[in-house]
């Protein structure tokens, strides 16, 4: 799956600190050499104990993750949609990306200046959400005049579509962002076709200092955070960006003994991988067998012969039906040959929604 989340926040909040983590415990990483124009992607394995007890159970040749795709995208500053900084670049870059993680400082450093001064995460967020917002505005400007002339012209689609516009640019007037307007589901699917900034799902990342990461709950700041992403509808997670640098260097061993020390169960990074994949909606399944066992990334909704096609074109052109069985029966039973005896591996065909956790192997003829 080709998706990708955009990492975003005003200079200085730990932003790229956080993206190094990323790019060093990534799989695969696919690095630009990093300027103030161009945004740098990293690849990181979607962490998932299912997978390990697969290959448990099967003991294939290999095991090969799934992996998610994350983009750095440069500091934004106040003005941004008027052009301060690198303004429209940015937004921009953000206008490419599925979903947003806005990184969030919330620790106090005397060492690290910020940049307006003083420590407050809500009149980050906000300045940033407002950046989002007016440079959405403008674009909706434009779509307004547009539209108008075509209604004219009785043109359907410029009917259909000139009532959402009054009703974004309404929004965006009392400072709302698209994707907390009530729409009809009409509406909504004009919506989701204008490329909004602010109507793409929000994860907020507040970065806490390292002697506060094991007691986040008591960080006022994290608290004001999660207070105001609830009225967004939005989740929050809490992670120090400089302990996840630090940790991207260790192995696996080392990484849990270290973990253990600080009082954490599971690294902010692989909290932040999960999140970011469930925003999307996205979701695994399996392939299992004594070659490979493989995670598979597939859109939440999707059918088998679409699932097939993850794979290859080719499973999805010629699909004929897909040998399927959930996960939890497969590990309970312990063996895909038991599981076939004992009637848990089902014959799905081409009307069959694929479930987060299915092991499948399809069949197909081209």
């Amino acid at each position: 799956m080709a998706l990708t989340a955009g990492i975003v926040g005003l200079p200085n909040v730990g932003k790229s600190t956080l993206f190094n983590a990323i790019t060093k415990a990534g799989a695969e990483a696919a690095n630009y050499p990093f300027c103030t124009i161009d945004p740098n992607v990293g690849i990181v394995e979607v962490p998932d104990e299912r997978l390990d007890k697969l290959t448990e159970l099967v003991e294939p040749k290999k095991t090969v993750p799934t992996a998610f795709e994350f983009t750095d995208i440069a500091g934004i500053v106040e003005g941004a949609s008027k052009g301060e900084g690198l303004g429209n670049k940015f937004l921009s870059h953000i206008r490419e990306v599925d979903a947003i993680c806005q990184v969030v400082r919330c620790f106090a450093d005397d060492n690290i200046t910020h940049v307006t001064g003083k420590v407050d995460p809500i009149s980050d967020i906000e300045v940033i959400n407002l950046e989002l917002i007016l440079a959405d505005m403008e674009s909706i400007e434009k779509r307004i005049a547009r539209a108008a002339k075509l209604v004219k012209q009785k043109d359907k689609e410029a009917v259909a579509e000139e009532p959402v516009l009054m009703k974004l640019r309404e929004a965006f007037e009392n400072g709302q962002l698209a994707r907390s307007i009530d729409f009809t589901e009409d509406e909504l699917k004009i919506a989701q076709g204008l490329n909004l900034l602010t109507i793409k799902p929000m994860l907020y990342v507040a970065n806490v200092a390292e002697d506060e990461i094991a007691d986040a709950d008591n960080n006022e700041y994290v608290q004001s955070v999660r207070d105001f992403a609830a009225k967004d509808n939005a989740d929050v997670i809490v992670i120090c960006a400089k302990i996840e640098e630090e940790m991207a260097e260790l192995e696996d061993e080392e990484k849990e003994m270290f973990l253990e020390e600080l009082g954490i169960k599971e690294s902010g990074l692989d909290q932040l991988v999960k999140a970011a994949y469930s925003l999307l909606g996205l979701a695994t399944y399996f392939t299992a067998g004594v070659q490979e066992v493989r995670a598979w990334t597939f859109k939440k909704g999707m059918k088998a012969p679409q699932c097939a096609g993850v794979i290859h074109s080719d499973f999805e052109r010629g699909f004929i039906r897909a040998e399927t069985v959930a996960y939890d029966d497969l590990v309970e039973i312990g063996s895909m040959a038991a599981a076939k005896e004992a009637g848990k591996v089902r014959q799905e065909g081409k009307e069959y929604i694929v479930k987060d956790g299915d092991v499948m192997l399809f069949r197909f003829n081209v």
